[in-house]
């Protein structure tokens, strides 16, 4: 079987960030949200991965190149114009052909790595399997109403009255009537392709959609607090590590806890550290203090400063800020720096969507 990845949506929800990096390589505790769904499909035996993005020459193929370093083999699918879900699924019949394939939204991360539902599909009968997870606010996303077997009876995308807490959540198994499914169904009212459409139309036509009632926390992360979130969950999980004690990467009056992970070539000095934090390679942390739940990225200087629950990715510059910097989303090349003289005043260069609390 063949897997295929979405991952050519704008991400207008995850602006500033997105407007100059696909929300697919968004790091999560150092690694790429793509990455998280890589990592799902391989373990469950998936080699030849197709992603379908809005342009070749999108950094994520310029990125990932063809999937050697993951252990891949990578294709890349074009979706010149989002037309939704439905539209993406059916520009991969040529790449899947004909055996069952997965389709997996590039956004999203899983506690569960679902090793059931992709074992048993193939042998199912089922024309489908969708992954669904419980949810407190169902009326913004697409809910699964189901027959007591487990099977599904009707899917809804975003119902304004509910009639289950159950959301699609972004992974489904499919056969190659999926597409002939898709031929038939019209836009929705929001002129999209809606693969819930789609799937209701295998139900109708007498087809068996199984579901998967997935365990663990799931994060559809579309928004900075998602994305921070699901970076405090994956932290969560970092198995034991003693604290570090070698004298050439921890320096000073350094206080560093377990569950620390320090990249190549960086350093703490004079600072406190308490994890679960990572921290990525040639990063200096100064005079400092990292609380729990922060994941830094490479080639950043923090000085002077106090962060925790946070993101930081490369490059980054954070000098003598008054007060903590709590649950921020910093994307690449970012500097965030104290004035250095009077008047005291604040300066910001901003970009669209920006979000600053003083």
């Amino acid at each position: 079987m063949k897997a295929v990845i979405l991952a050519a949506g704008k991400a207008t929800r995850l602006r500033p960030v997105t407007l100059t990096m696909p929300k697919a390589l968004v790091p999560v505790a150092n690694k790429t949200l793509i990455g998280y769904a890589i990592d799902v499909l391989k373990a469950a035996g998936f080699q030849d991965i197709g992603i379908v993005v809005n342009d070749l020459d999108s950094p994520i193929p310029q990125t990932l190149a063809e999937g050697a370093s993951m252990g891949v083999n990578l294709s890349y699918i074009v979706q010149e114009e989002q037309k939704g879900l439905a539209h993406a699924v059916g520009l991969c019949q040529d790449f899947v052909g004909t055996d069952p394939f997965c389709v997996f939204l590039g956004d999203n991360i899983f506690q569960d790595k679902m090793g059931p539902m992709f074992a048993n599909f193939v042998g199912s009968g089922a024309e489908s399997a969708i992954a669904l997870g419980e949810v407190s606010d169902p009326s913004r996303f697409g809910i699964a109403e189901l027959h007591p077997d487990g099977a599904i009876q009707r899917v809804v995308e975003k119902p304004k009255e509910p009639k289950s807490n159950l959301a699609i959540a972004g992974v489904y198994l499919f056969r190659p009537s999926i597409f002939d499914a898709i031929s038939r169904i019209k836009p929705s009212w929001r002129n999209e392709l809606e693969i819930t459409d789609a799937i209701q139309t295998l139900v109708n036509d007498g087809g068996r959609v199984d579901s998967y009632i997935l365990k663990g926390w799931w994060i559809d992360a579309g928004k900075p607090d998602a994305i921070i979130l699901a970076n405090q969950l994956v932290l969560e999980e970092l198995p034991y590590t003693p604290a570090i004690e070698d004298k050439d990467l921890i320096l000073g009056k350094s206080e560093v806890s377990h569950r620390v992970i320090l990249g190549k070539n960086s350093q703490v000095v004079d600072s406190v550290i308490r994890g679960p934090v990572i921290i990525g390679d040639n990063t200096i942390v100064k005079n400092s203090y990292v609380g729990p739940y922060t994941s830094i990225g490479d080639n950043v200087v923090i000085e002077g400063s106090e962060i925790e629950a946070s993101i930081v990715m490369r490059n980054c510059v954070i000098r003598n800020v008054p007060g903590r910097i709590d649950s921020s989303l910093l994307a690449d090349n970012t500097q965030v720096v104290a004035g250095a003289r009077m008047p005291a005043t604040h300066r910001f260069v901003l970009a669209e969507n920006t979000f600053v609390q003083l």
